[in-house]
């Protein structure tokens, strides 16, 4: 029997338009070809505009609107057709000085990148660009240092770049020039939500005509519109190919809420060159730690029905795809995302669909006033949208503030079977709980937050309507408050997670109605930080544990039938936890199982909780499964593949990565000092020196400085002074606190002025003994 819907595609008549680039303007090219499907759209035919080899260059995007809906636009052979955002330049070159060569651009386009043979060079800058340094490939304490500066005769134009001072992404300036002492002038920075201001190390500077100095850079002089090169070793620029990106994207498919555009495909093709936008990404997304600039090489707004399969998206200055606002059903499959300058693939919804929405972290509201109604005001986001079996790497190489995979404001978004790794930050990133819905699974994502901090291969938000009510105890949290926004579960599973620089699995701040199940975390363990109704069931953590940080009273959560390495590793959590702790296993090789009392001691539950070897088959070649008489076959645990995480096609295969496998069952990269870790009673609270990710991540801070104030118990002098938990004390009387010991012998008779670190922002406390 042949299905109504079924027969109706096969009903409609097809007809084939083909395209070539050798005309004299491959974009006029593609404008012609469009109106020519149109005009078949409007006599009930089906086009496929078929592009031969070769490349199609635009300045400006293809757009696509309803008039559209129909359209399928692929590559004649896979990937022989590009579409490119960049000029080729023909030029005449003159050696300027040294190997420095000069040449003048005759076109008027303004361009922010330069490709000389395929290969990107970077823009001038200080210090050179070096592949070997982790952070921003190059950084220097004095790079806007007054003796700097002097030596340049105009800096205007050029860019700062910046990790931000507690490592939470980056921040991009642009220089509008110098005062007489040598000292920048320059706007930007709101590329991040949380601002703390640049580090006052990690950073550099492009564009700056004197820092041209090393093989592979170049500078473009606007006014004169002479260009100068530092050609690469070998390289003949006058038989190179020179190409400069213009484009600041290449399709926009783009509906309205009333009639959008439908069923619209692309295939085969590949995407490449298009401007960066790191100055554009200035709007906030609620109260997470990202903004977002809602543009991209391919950008989908209001669209239903759209598919992008088999395609490539590669050396792209700013986001790669942005699926921005109301949109159903755009499905993403088997392709390479790779040297990208932004996020590889952004869902990013409208705010005026969210209820009560806020902004800034430290943005409060009261119950009294918020909209008690659950799920969203509009359907103004993205929907039931996918990305399956796609190789993403090397993204964020400009935006450190970016993820391969970023959700915002978004419900049911399926993320299957995909490759991530090589990336500044977090893999996927959810950043909030609106509206959840989401699927992890089957992924392969690794090698990441290589240049942040305090986050993880996966992390996520949900500061959500619940979060800090002003009038509200969250340990007393009224039933179904924290899930009117997070309305449906996300779950991750059969995922394989390493962060070697945070934690495998980060829900961070507030994020709630998550279910976590058959994970092989490899590193960095499991964080869950607040938040409530989160079910972290069946999943290894190798080298690692479970860290439960900051959780309130009756969260709900269930940690059961887990196989840890190390105790866990808790930081402010009343005991007992959650709704139920227990059935898991403490591996320690070579022991026979054994009730563990240090587990159950920890969690106030875990009756049922052992210690002893897992019996794991083959570790060293990443197969965690465990044999029929392990103990965690009796405590519960269910085996899953191992052999089913990543890409699945056969050409994305033969290109992925896969993570390194730890080198030793016991070894941890990642290790933190258990709490509690040489505490000291002051004044009745108990304090310590901060130390470890875990305790930066729980009070925000940057570094491991300062002390920490551990506990505060009520009627204590310590409370009287108005000394708080997970308060760290930075200075006592404007001189810098670098242990106890210190804070404790300059703690003598007599006012001091502390300066606390509180709440993720430094207030003075005064102390009288």
């Amino acid at each position: 029997m042949i299905l109504p819907w079924l027969l109706l595609m096969t009903s409609v008549p097809k007809q084939t338009i083909y395209v070539s680039p050798d005309a004299a303007s491959s974009a006029q090219v593609l404008l012609d070809a469009q109106a020519k499907a149109r005009d078949l759209l409007r006599s009930g035919i089906k086009p496929v505009v078929v592009l031969k080899p070769g490349e199609y260059r635009l300045i400006s995007p293809l757009i696509l609107t309803p008039l559209d809906s129909g359209i399928e636009f692929r590559s004649q052979k896979p990937r022989a057709a590009t579409i490119k955002g960049s000029m080729d330049l023909t030029l005449k070159w003159i050696p300027y000085k040294s190997c420095i060569f000069v040449a003048r651009v005759p076109q008027a386009h303004v361009f922010d990148q330069l490709y000389v043979n395929g290969c990107q060079m970077h823009l001038a800058r200080y210090p050179n660009y070096d592949e070997s340094v982790r952070i921003m490939h190059g950084y220097a304490k004095d790079a806007l240092s007054p003796e700097r500066v002097r030596t340049w005769s105009n800096p205007s134009g050029a860019f700062i770049h910046a990790m931000h001072a507690a490592m939470w992404g980056g921040y991009h300036y642009q220089v509008t020039g110098k005062d007489s002492a040598g000292n920048l002038q320059f706007s930007g920075g709101w590329q991040n939500n949380r601002q703390m201001g640049m580090h006052p190390e990690y950073r550099f500077i492009e564009g700056v005509f004197e820092e041209l100095d090393a093989e592979g850079e170049w500078f473009f002089d606007e006014e004169s519109r002479q260009l100068y090169v530092f050609p690469q070793k070998g390289v003949n620029l006058g038989e190179a190919k020179i190409e400069a990106v213009v484009a600041r994207s290449l399709i926009d498919v783009r509906g309205t809420s009333k009639e959008p555009a439908k069923n619209i495909r692309f295939s085969g093709i590949r995407f490449e060159h298009a401007k960066r936008t790191f100055m554009d990404n200035r709007e906030p997304l609620l109260r997470s730690d990202w903004t977002i600039y809602r543009g991209g090489a391919f950008y989908l707004k209001a669209v239903e029905n759209c598919q992008i399969e088999s395609c490539d998206f590669e050396n792209l200055g700013g986001n790669a795809i942005v699926v921005d606002g109301k949109n159903k059903q755009v499905k993403i499959k088997d392709c390479l995302i790779r040297e990208v300058g932004g996020n590889g693939v952004a869902f990013v919804g409208d705010p005026k669909a969210v209820r009560n929405p806020l902004f800034e972290y430290g943005q409060r509201q009261s119950f009294a006033s918020i909209d008690k109604t659950s799920g969203p005001k509009t359907d103004d986001y993205p929907m039931s949208c996918s990305i399956e079996d796609c190789l993403i790497t090397r993204t964020g190489r400009v935006e450190l503030q970016s993820a391969p995979v970023q959700i915002s404001m978004s419900r049911r978004i399926a993320v299957r079977g995909c490759s991530i790794y090589d990336v500044p930050r977090a893999g996927i990133n959810i950043g909030d709980g609106c509206w959840g819905g989401h699927i992890i699974e089957g992924c392969d994502v690794f090698d990441t937050v290589k240049e942040t901090g305090d986050h993880g291969s996966f992390n996520s938000w949900g500061r959500d309507r619940y979060w800090e009510l002003t009038d509200v105890d969250p340990n007393k949290m009224p039933d179904g408050l924290p899930f009117l926004d997070a309305i449906e579960p996300t779950v991750i599973r059969n995922n394989r997670w390493r962060c070697d620089h945070g934690w495998d699995i980060d829900l961070d701040d507030g994020s709630s109605n998550y279910i976590i199940e058959n994970n092989l975390c490899l590193n960095g363990g499991i964080k869950n930080r607040e938040g409530f109704g989160r079910t972290v069931v069946n999943n290894i953590m190798v080298g690692n544990s479970f860290h439960p940080h900051v959780w309130y009273v009756g969260s709900g959560d269930v940690f059961e039938r887990n196989i840890v390495f190390e105790p866990y590793k808790p930081i402010q959590v009343p005991k007992p936890w959650g709704k139920s702790v227990g059935l898991n296993l403490l591996h320690t090789p070579g022991k026979s199982p054994v009730l563990s009392e240090a587990l159950s001691q920890l969690s106030g539950r875990d009756e049922r909780t052992m210690a002893g070897d897992a019996l794991f088959e083959n570790p060293s070649q990443g197969d965690y499964r465990v044999k029929k008489q392990s103990p965690a076959i009796t405590l519960g645990f269910r085996n899953f593949p191992m052999s089913r995480f990543g890409v699945k096609s056969k050409r994305l295969r033969a290109l992925a990565r896969v993570p390194e496998m730890p080198s030793s069952a016991l070894s941890n990269v990642q290790t933190e000092g258990e709490m509690p870790d040489n505490i000291v009673e002051f004044l009745g609270a108990k304090i310590k020196n901060l130390k470890g990710l875990g305790e930066m991540s729980a009070t925000g801070m940057g570094a491991e400085i300062g002390v920490l104030v551990v506990e505060v118990p009520k009627g204590s002098k310590a409370e009287a002074l108005d000394l708080q938990t997970l308060d760290v004390i930075l200075e006592i009387d404007g001189v810098q606190i670098g242990s106890v010991s210190g804070f404790t012998r300059a703690m003598q008779g007599g006012v001091h002025v502390l300066q606390v670190f509180r709440k993720q922002q430094k207030v003075v406390v005064r102390v009288e003994l």
